[in-house]
């Protein structure tokens, strides 16, 4: 919106020529994390006294760490604050005409009305469970497939004409169109390496990335500041994949596809940033508020859906290790629980309890030591992602 203010002034008289310097992407990417920053320290004091206000406490499950029970009652649903910063911020100084932040904005905002829906369950039905997991995931692969659906052309394309034209010879094809190698599954760490995938596997695989992180942050969302800070530094190396891969020169320099407009997502993920060190403010330990589902689905959507723009799958899961081991542990213990249950008439556990954070609890680890050393492997992954850039 600054954007287009600005160049509608120039346009006016020579006089606000100084206003051309909101067309730097880095400035606003920038501006975008202070804003964001300063809307969730402000806004902070008073989501927390009307959350409280109104009663919405996180319940907590019997099943829980017995350490765990003197949290509930702790104002949930905080990642409202999250996404407030997020979308002011991003609306603020984005280009609006930029479809790629559009979509994001879409998948984050729908991930997050999904995980509210959930969090009101629990906190006014005082269903500690939430909405049936069947529902939430239908709901899930609507907004998986929907964006899937969009990107794998709009990738392909520079413009929403060329996309439109692309789905018409996709139909015209019978339904057999060959994508361009940019909307290929790259590999890292080799130059120039990726896998075709064909109309059909870019949506399937968009679809796995973008709901399976969704719910992988969701899983890791269990201890104060567990899941944020994690998420800022992914999102943030992500923004500079964006850059990149945005930027016809730096693209070429480092053997990088070149996605006209993918650059802009750099001011989505500084935005994503700046709430995210708000909202950290509040929920380290002993937090004050918790994000609830609508921030972690709503997160771990954009982070899935900014990978797929900027081609980076797989830099997403070495990145987010965290998040892939949180969301196995679940699936490990669950598949082994029954497994074992049907054959010896009894459950038996891989871990003593899942997600794996808890297992750490339960193996003496204190709550602020599994977050601490949780942010360091992440703080490591994503320089090991972040050396894709020029390790090839």
């Amino acid at each position: 919106m600054i954007l287009w203010l600005s160049q509608w002034l120039q346009g006016l008289s020579p006089e606000f020529g100084f206003l051309r310097v909101f067309q730097y992407l880095t400035l606003r990417a920038l501006l975008a994390a202070v804003t964001a920053l300063l809307i969730g320290l402000v806004a902070g004091p008073r989501v927390i006294r009307m959350l409280t206000a109104l009663k919405i406490g996180q319940p907590v499950r019997g099943y829980a760490m017995q350490t765990h029970l003197v949290k509930s009652g702790t104002p949930t649903m905080g990642g409202v604050l999250i996404l407030l910063g997020i979308t002011v911020s991003t609306l603020l100084w984005f280009d609006l005409s930029n479809r790629f932040v559009w979509i994001v904005l879409a998948v984050t905002l729908g991930m997050g009305a999904i995980g509210w829906v959930d969090d009101w369950r629990k906190v006014v039905n005082k269903d500690p469970e939430g909405m049936r997991s069947g529902k939430k995931y239908l709901l899930q692969s609507l907004i998986g497939l929907f964006a899937a659906l969009y990107l794998v052309f709009s990738i392909s394309g520079d413009s929403n004409a060329r996309v439109f034209e692309l789905v018409l010879t996709w139909v015209q094809s019978g339904f057999s169109l060959d994508l361009p190698p940019k909307a290929g599954l790259l590999v890292p760490f080799f130059k120039e390496v990726s896998y075709p995938l064909g109309v059909l596997g870019f949506v399937v695989l968009t679809y796995l990335v973008i709901v399976g992180a969704s719910n992988a942050v969701n899983l890791t969302d269990g201890l104060d500041g567990l899941a944020i800070m994690p998420v800022i530094m992914v999102g943030s190396a992500l923004g500079i994949f964006a850059y990149v891969t945005g930027n016809a020169v730096y693209a070429r320099y480092l053997l990088f596809p070149h996605i006209p407009g993918s650059g802009e997502l750099l001011v989505f993920c500084a935005a994503m940033a700046g709430a995210g060190l708000a909202f950290l403010w509040f929920n380290t330990h002993p937090a004050q508020i918790f994000m609830g589902d609508v921030g972690a689905l709503a997160l771990g959507g954009a982070l899935g859906t900014i990978a797929v723009i900027v081609r980076q799958e797989i830099v997403l899961a070495i990145m987010g290790g965290i998040f892939v081991v949180e969301a196995i542990s679940v699936m490990a213990q669950v598949t082994w629980f029954k497994y074992t249950k049907r054959r010896y008439g009894q459950g038996r556990r891989i871990l003593k309890m899942a997600p794996l954070h808890h297992h750490f609890e339960k193996s003496g680890w204190k709550e602020t030591q599994v977050v601490v050393r949780f942010w360091i492997i992440t703080m490591l992954l994503c320089l090991v992602g972040l050396a894709t850039l020029k390790l090839r």
